[in-house]
């Protein structure tokens, strides 16, 4: 059953920016998904960098 709208136990966005409801996804090497989750915030660490990656200019 889902919870009423302003429900205390809702799901609240962590910052201002809001997340887009499609995810990515992409294959990595064998043993990087395991070893990725052995990494504390390793979600918002990457979201960081990809934005770094998307903004750096090529020189």
């Amino acid at each position: 059953m889902p919870f009423r709208k302003n429900h205390e136990y809702r799901w609240k966005p962590e910052n201002e920016i809001a997340l887009d409801k499609s995810p990515i996804c992409f294959k990595g090497r064998v043993g990087q998904k395991e070893a990725l989750k052995d990494v504390p915030d390793w979600q918002d660490q990457l979201r960081d960098y990809l934005d770094e990656l998307i903004n750096k200019k090529p020189s």
